[in-house]
């Protein structure tokens, strides 16, 4: 997550992130994300501070719908 109070709308994550994971914040459905955004990237998330790999199967769910309802988890990942 980024947090939407820091970003300066650089464009650099576009390439980092997965299909369509970034919306201009002109979007209709862009407040939630935003929320969530504020939410987890103040909290008990921690700053991703170098590059992983993608999962194997990440093309696998390139356009699976509804990945946010199916997968999130609110808990910090184990490191």
């Amino acid at each position: 997550v980024i947090n939407p109070d820091e970003c300066i709308d650089c464009g650099v994550c576009e390439p980092e992130c997965p299909p369509e994971a970034i919306l201009p914040d002109t979007e209709s459905e862009a407040e939630k994300w935003l929320e969530l955004n504020r939410e987890y990237s103040t909290g008990p998330w921690p700053n991703i501070a170098r590059k992983g790999e993608p999962p194997e199967d990440a093309d696998a769910h390139k356009d699976e719908k509804n990945k946010f309802e199916k997968y999130f988890d609110p808990n910090p990942p184990k490191t």
